[in-house]
């Protein structure tokens, strides 16, 4: 797909890598969004040379030529990815109400935005939807364009200041509703629930700088859905040493993309699609080698108390 040009704004997160955030202005050069708006971390104190980096990295900016109102949020001082993330998407959507966003590691195939620009509008005023994802992590294709799922995917996606809203960023329902089993009435399998316990238990517990736990965790909150396409649109082209998260590559990150055909087929109702979404699960706990629950469980309260036990003795 070529000459489309994306009708919302663009939210263009950046560090310290010129070279991936370079190949991700490049297509946002594309589809020339008419509101741009960058969110940048400050350096780190104690990595040497970092300064630079995140200047060059700025300056990738300096290349909007088309009409395109920029915004700007650079932080002076490094915040981190939680408080970073958040407080720049707080922003966004203080101006905006609807956003595309992509990371500077996360290229996405043309159709991408063509897609989000038109469930955006379709689905607006619809507060289940909390967002719209260019990730197809069931690596399985549907009949209709898109399907609905429980599993909330960020490398590309869109959503609305109405979802954004309900961000908790600290978490500070999570043990009333673990004690209320809010995952029980979203999951049946067990190894599943007690998988997003261990994640949201990190996260409340300050062992985890990661914006997209909390996020994931308020969409599960506000009982929220997201919408995936039939095909992946997203190649995520900086894991590896310098990534922040995900240092090795994954049975989805080296997942192909594909260009998406339009008009867009929609699935008849708006209920998850179980099938994809076990599909899903079963690979992600495959790739990963986890093992299975209940052992897995063992495991991860062991971890858990050498993690505090180590903050005990710091302490």
């Amino acid at each position: 797909m070529t000459g489309y040009k994306c009708k919302s704004p663009i939210v263009f997160i950046i560090f310290n890598r010129e070279d991936t955030a370079t190949e991700v202005f490049k297509i946002i050069r594309q589809v020339q969004p008419p509101e741009l708006f960058v969110i940048a971390d400050g350096a780190r104190q104690n990595k040497t040379g970092e300064q630079e980096r995140v200047e060059k990295t700025r300056a990738i900016i300096n290349g909007v030529d088309w009409e395109c109102k920029v915004y700007k949020n650079f932080s002076e001082t490094n915040l981190g990815c939680l408080r970073r993330i958040s407080s720049g998407l707080d922003w966004v959507f203080s101006i905006a109400d609807r956003a595309i966003i992509l990371e500077d590691d996360c290229c996405a195939n043309i159709s991408f935005f063509k897609f989000c620009d038109e469930l955006l509008e379709k689905y607006s005023a619809n507060d289940k939807i909390m967002m719209i994802s260019g990730n197809n992590n069931s690596l399985t294709e549907c009949s209709e364009s898109f399907y609905f799922t429980n599993y909330f995917h960020i490398w590309g996606w869109a959503t609305w200041r109405r979802a954004w809203i309900k961000n908790e960023i600290n978490m500070e329902s999570w043990p009333e509703n673990k004690k209320n089993g809010l995952l029980k009435n979203i999951f049946k399998k067990r190894s599943e629930i007690y998988y997003w316990e261990h994640y949201f238990d990190l996260l409340y517990s300050n062992n985890v700088d990661s914006w997209a736990v909390p996020w994931t965790y308020s969409c599960y909150k506000n009982y929220g859905i997201s919408i995936a396409p039939k095909i992946n649109l997203i190649s995520n082209i900086g894991i590896g040493r310098d990534s922040t998260h995900t240092k090795k590559e994954s049975i989805f990150s080296k997942a192909k993309t594909g260009e998406l055909s339009f008009p867009l087929v929609y699935p008849e109702e708006i209920k998850v699609n179980k099938l994809l979404d076990e599909k899903e699960r079963k690979l992600r706990n495959k790739d990963s080698g986890r093992f299975p629950y209940p052992l897995q469980m063992v495991l991860g309260k062991i971890k858990w108390f050498l993690i505090n036990f180590k903050k005990r003795k710091k302490a």
